[in-house]
């Protein structure tokens, strides 16, 4: 297995950019199982308690911002959406106050564009990181890749949802 330097690390190493792209309808990664449940229990994130907030993501994201790096989420879903998106929506408010940008692309708009078959992040427009999920949305562990084209295909997909990406503030679930 490939030895990837951790997320905050690659971040931290972020000079100008950051973005990712997420593809799944539903994932099931340990560290959410917990608040997705709440979730669905009827829990939700108080905009005024920030302390209760994700931590330590964030916390990276509000440096990483801080220092000038642009961060920006794209998320590609099905319509209508799984209670899964509902949660992250419902929760990206968060990711938004940290400095993050978002926008969200129904799939049936995404059809022409050529997409990697995996999640990924790019830092700077040169480093890649793949994450790699099991069938039922668990973490099957993160990929790096600094090949040029790779990382152009990656770009170039990322700017293509994006371009016609809803902004969250306007996205209803």
């Amino acid at each position: 297995m490939q030895n990837v330097p951790g997320f905050s690390e690659l971040l931290a190493g972020a000079q100008h950019s950051a973005v990712h792209l997420e593809m799944r309808d539903s994932y099931g990664v340990d560290k959410e199982k917990g608040p997705f449940a709440a979730w669905r229990d009827g829990v939700r994130l108080n905009s005024d308690d920030r302390a209760t907030w994700w931590r330590p993501w964030l916390d990276l994201v509000s440096q990483a911002v801080a220092r000038g790096v642009v961060i920006r989420r794209a998320r590609i879903i099905s319509e209508p959406v799984t209670d899964y998106i509902r949660f992250e929506h419902s929760g990206t408010f968060t990711n938004i106050a940290a400095g993050e940008q978002v926008r969200w692309l129904p799939r049936r708009q995404a059809s022409d564009i050529a997409l990697p078959g995996n999640d990924f992040w790019l830092f700077d427009g040169k480093i890649v990181r793949f994450n790699h999920f099991t069938g039922d949305g668990a973490s099957a562990g993160p990929e790096m890749c600094e090949e040029p084209d790779v990382a152009k295909l990656c770009a170039d997909a990322f700017e293509s949802v994006w371009e016609r990406g809803i902004p969250h503030e306007q996205y209803t679930v």
